[in-house]
């Protein structure tokens, strides 16, 4: 197994899958712009910040995972080329991390937010408070349909790290 070919293959794979982040919060900007321009109810007015916000944020995230990860790719391959058993090490570390992060995160804290802004939703009426609530809850979907393919990906990958570690033992 060439593991600095899988790291390098995760590392493009994340590439591929960070400016998703980026597409949709130019989505969500432009639908902000929309609704300036062409809003005429109170409801529709009360979308323009949610969405510039959640568009902004959504494209930080982009932005900062796809140059993140866009080093990481001559990283590996430094890293490994000076001591192949540490950088693995370094990376069961950090995938691991990772992992739990997203079980923490992604999997717990996401959709119990989501469901408090639908509970939140029942009981607001002012137009700025739904449109916020119901901002915030697409933005997480997206974040969560993004970040459960990257949790797919990088259990992959941990788990290729995890054999390339018992090969490099032996």
């Amino acid at each position: 197994m060439d593991i600095l070919k899988s790291a390098i293959d995760w590392a493009k794979a994340e590439l591929f899958s960070t400016p998703f982040f980026i597409l949709f919060g130019l989505v969500f900007m432009v639908a902000s712009l929309i609704f300036w321009q062409l809003g005429k109810t109170e409801m529709a007015k009360a979308y323009i910040i949610p969405a510039l916000v959640a568009g902004a944020l959504l494209l930080i995230i982009g932005l900062g995972l796809f140059f993140t990860n866009k080093a990481r790719i001559t990283q590996f391959e430094t890293a490994y080329n000076a001591d192949a058993k540490a950088f693995v090490a370094a990376e069961l570390e950090r995938t691991e991390s990772t992992l739990k992060e997203y079980e923490n995160v992604v999997f717990t804290a996401i959709p119990i937010i989501i469901a408090a802004c639908a509970l939140l939703l029942l009981f607001v009426n002012l137009p700025i408070w739904r449109a916020s609530v119901i901002t915030a809850i697409a933005m997480l979907v997206v974040i969560l349909l993004i970040d459960g393919t990257a949790h797919a990906r990088i259990d992959k990958y941990n788990k290729q790290l995890q054999q390339a570690a018992i090969e490099l033992d032996k």
